[in-house]
């Protein structure tokens, strides 16, 4: 499906030579429209003289920005480098729009001095190339939209908290400091979008498994549960991933509506466990076992802000009976969230997490002597505090995790200045606290970071 992308690139650049770039069409985000003439020169009184347009007319809409990212350690961590992040970016955003047809092309290119390494692996998101988006987005009738292609997919009503939105995430991109647009990795997947004056209906069929960007040692050290210790570059994650194509497939579905202004949503998904949670000892690589999943949300105005609840069915298709320590139980999952404005321009934002093993006796039975258990129920509590200063050109924010299960922690204060249109600045910090090494967050402990950015967008 990857090919698709020397097809959009051609289509991008066709369709004439335009004499001004066209509108973006009714609905589509994201990429800025010509601004306007500064005061005092498109409106004098008198005979106007001819004079050349700013920039040449394009035939597509052309977006992007270019940045510089780094990050340090607030500790030393015997397995991985003291730079956490040290990259250059660019990402070039074209779009085309006809009628029916709508084409987009969203590339990054980067220069990666901590993984030094440049060789292309678009999977990964590695290499001089991360390809972000290259898909058609086709409007054959009024009531179906049809997208093809690499697509960010997301959808469930968490924060930074995911159940029933199973695609593909970047956590390594989330815990070093980049923008957090990039926590959502990309698929290479095949959407319909059905809207009826009933039900709407979305259905992504993915051809060949899209895994999450996920913890390996390379960047960010973690607990890895065969060495019985934190690891790192010392011992990077070897993985069996399923990977034949329209047989190691993925499908996800949500049926939605609303009514009486809140939004309803059923969930479904089949595929496999999107981080390698399993193990297989033929082999000592970590696996992604069978999982299906089946939730449901609600989100509409609650005490003066927005609430939601969302809840899922984790189905470890290999391990029903709990009984295999080496593939995870089937768990239930559970989201409650609120989120209102304090006063102008401050806002709030709760959500509680739990997350419950199903058959955790026969998962205790057969653990291995001196593995830690993780217990029945999982806690997590989370709260966002977002502030906007200065004519809403300085955003300082902090986002905090706190696990009372776990006894563990996980911090993210940000602050975000907007210079004028084109420039801005970043500062924030990853910090991670937790006693025990295996616990979620507590394994992230000698991963805290300090960041920094500036970004020139056009």
């Amino acid at each position: 499906m990857l090919g698709i992308t020397a097809f959009i690139a051609l289509l991008l650049m066709a369709g004439g030579i335009a004499a001004q770039a066209p509108p973006l069409p009714p609905g589509r985000e994201g990429l800025p429209v010509e601004p306007a003439l500064p005061p005092g020169l498109g409106s004098p009184a008198g005979p106007q003289k001819a004079t050349a347009p700013l920039r040449p007319a394009l035939p597509f809409v052309l977006a992007g920005f270019g940045e510089a990212r780094l990050g340090l350690r607030t500790q030393e961590d015997p397995h991985e480098k003291d730079v956490s992040l040290g990259e250059v970016r660019v990402q070039v955003q074209l779009e085309k729009a006809w009628e029916r047809v709508t084409a987009r092309l969203s590339s990054d290119f980067l220069f990666d001095a901590v993984l030094d390494r440049h060789a292309v692996d678009l999977e990964a998101g590695e290499g001089a190339v991360d390809l972000r988006e290259a898909h058609l987005l086709l409007r054959p009738v009024a009531f179906l939209d049809v997208k093809v292609g690499r697509q960010i997919l997301t959808w469930g009503t968490g924060d930074l908290v995911f159940i029933n939105d199973l695609f593909p995430k970047d956590f390594n991109a989330l815990f070093l400091g980049r923008d957090p647009e990039y926590l959502k990795a990309p698929s290479d997947a095949l959407k319909l979008s059905l809207f009826t004056p009933v039900v709407n209906l979305d259905v992504v069929y993915t051809p060949r498994f899209d895994p999450d960007r996920f913890l390996d040692g390379r960047r960010l050290s973690f607990f890895n549960p065969q060495l019985g210790r934190r690891a790192g570059r010392d011992a990077v994650m070897q993985v069996d991933r399923p990977a034949a194509w329209f047989v190691d497939s993925e499908l996800a579905w949500r049926v939605y509506r609303t009514v009486a202004g809140y939004e309803l949503a059923l969930y479904g998904y089949r595929g496999f466990w999107k981080s390698p949670v399993g193990f297989d000892p033929a082999t000592a690589r970590a696996t992604f076992p069978p999982l299906a999943v089946y939730g449901a949300s609600v989100r509409g105005a609650v005490a003066g802000g927005i609430g939601y609840l969302e809840v899922g069915y984790y189905d470890s298709e290999d391990d029903r009976r709990g009984d295999d320590p080496l593939v995870p139980n089937r768990e239930l999952r559970l989201l409650l969230g609120h989120e209102r404005e304090l006063r102008r321009n401050l806002t709030v934002g709760v959500q509680y997490f739990l997350q419950r093993m199903l058959q955790h006796e026969a998962f205790r039975r057969t653990l291995p002597p001196g593995s830690p258990d993780p217990g029945a129920y999982r806690h997590l509590l989370t709260v966002r505090l977002t502030q906007l200063l200065w004519q809403q050109t300085l955003r300082l924010s902090l986002f905090a995790f706190y696990s009372p299960s776990d006894a563990d922690a996980y911090l993210r204060p940000r602050a975000h200045y907007a210079l004028n249109d084109h420039w801005s600045v970043e500062l924030g910090a990853n910090l991670f606290v937790g006693a025990k090494a295996h616990t979620f967050f507590g394994q992230l402990s000698d991963n805290s970071n300090l960041y920094a950015g500036v970004r020139y967008s056009f």
